[in-house]
């Protein structure tokens, strides 16, 4: 399984943006796909995920409300609509896919979000 993000970008505080993540290769042996971020200086970031068994949905207390999480089986796609965006959300978000029995991980090259004031 191999997955891509696209939809970074330069937004101002308080507009939205929505990011995209293509899965590639074995995509019915997925069992999770999600969004981590890294800020400059800081730690990774769990932002949100998608269980694709029970389609539970997880989100880090820092977002609840203003991001949502999503995919579309069809084009194989998963989406990470953010709204209200505020400056401690500029990170680069890293797209990552769960697979196979041993959910074994999968991650993108990540995308650029910077959020201005």
């Amino acid at each position: 399984v191999q997955v891509a993000e696209s939809g970074g970008g330069l937004v101002q505080a308080g507009s939205s943006l929505r990011l995209s993540c293509s899965a590639s290769g074995n995509t019915f042996s997925i069992n999770a796909m999600g969004w981590v971020r890294q800020a400059p200086g800081k730690q990774r970031e769990l932002v949100a995920n998608i269980n694709f068994g029970n389609g539970n949905t997880n989100y880090a207390d820092s977002v609840k409300g203003r991001f949502t999480i999503s995919r579309d089986n069809a084009k194989n796609t998963m989406y990470l609509q953010m709204n209200s965006l505020k400056l401690e959300d500029t990170a680069v978000y890293y797209c990552n896919a769960a697979y196979g029995s041993n959910w074994l991980r999968s991650w993108g090259q990540g995308t650029q979000v910077t959020v201005s004031s």
